[in-house]
């Protein structure tokens, strides 16, 4: 991860003052760097230990960084990380040219690879979360949203790039198609999960714990797993609360959604289906070698669904 830091570090460098500055702002807040991560485990369970990982794991985390950027100006976040949204900071225009620039930036430096399957797989990627991205905007306020309809938003918009880093690692170690397709499966499933964690959060968390608004779904209209489960186990009273407030974009009711969300079992629904999402990536693990590498795969699953923040 050194290595990566000193790749990120090294290809933000621009001309432009701004452009290194709100880049090099919202790359320094802590983030998890759990995609790059994952591109160097699987890399390292499956024996491969050219440069080459550093430069497409840097990538991931600027085509991340990128999304984080525009999401933040879609959303009107004001917090992310346990401070001030880069929009909150240096303005919405700002924020979505760097964006902008971090995408490019990342196109570049995918041409190191010299591999065109490297190319196809990060550039398939960004298509899909670009197309879950408008997916979720068109969802917005949109109570009658079922299971299949939100899981298809977070496997475009967030598990697609986990999806794509894992099976990035596979291709640079010239992996077989079956564990070329185990290491995708792996990252599809972990990207699920830990997004769905993250909707639990939302309403079983607080502020300090997360680094952002509680709340914030509510706000935006977002018809997440808790209040979709909400709806389908709640009384007909409760049902018509949870929907006006997702149509409504109601915030002040969020001690009330809540208290719906906990009464029904929802959050126990949601972090139910977050653990067999969980369970899908322990299992394609399962197919790798087994060694330190391997087993960090395992205990990244199993330790997702004790996330906090």
């Amino acid at each position: 991860m050194r290595e990566v830091d000193a790749v990120i570090a090294r290809r933000l460098a621009s001309g432009v003052p701004l452009v290194a500055q709100v880049s090099q702002y919202i790359i320094s807040a802590g983030g998890k760097r759990l995609r790059p991560a994952l591109l160097l485990l699987v890399c390292g369970a499956l024996g491969f230990e050219g440069a080459q990982r550093f430069n497409l794991a840097a990538v991931v985390e600027f085509i991340h960084t990128a999304t984080l950027l525009h999401d933040d100006v879609v959303d009107e976040s004001t917090l992310r990380r346990g401070r001030a949204t880069a929009n909150e900071s240096f303005g919405n225009p700002a924020s979505v040219l760097v964006g902008d620039f971090l995408y490019s930036r990342a196109f570049q430096m995918m041409l190191d690879a010299h591999d065109v399957r490297v190319m196809e797989i990060l550039a398939d990627a960004t298509n899909v979360i670009a197309e879950g991205e408008v997916l979720q905007l068109m969802n917005m306020h949109d109570a009658s949203l079922d299971e299949a309809a939100y899981l298809r938003v977070i496997r475009s918009k967030t598990a697609k790039l986990f999806e794509a880093s894992a099976r990035l690692g596979a291709v640079l170690a010239k992996a077989g198609p079956q564990v070329e397709e185990a290491c995708a499966l792996y990252g599809q499933a972990l990207g699920t999960a830990f997004q769905v964690i993250d909707d639990v959060l939302d309403y079983d968390g607080n502020t300090g714990e997360m680094g952002k608004n509680i709340g914030d779904d509510l706000r935006e209209g977002k018809a997440t797993l808790p209040l979709i489960a909400a709806m389908q186990r709640g009384t007909a009273g409760q049902r018509d609360v949870v929907r006006h407030a997702i149509e409504t974009g109601a915030v002040e009711e969020l001690e009330h959604i809540v208290a719906i969300v906990k009464e029904t079992g929802s959050l126990e629904v949601t972090r139910a289906a977050a653990a067999a999402e969980a369970q899908r990536a322990i299992d394609a693990a399962k197919q790798l070698p087994s060694n330190p590498y391997s087993q960090g795969l395992l205990q990244l699953a199993a330790q997702l669904l004790q996330r906090r923040n």
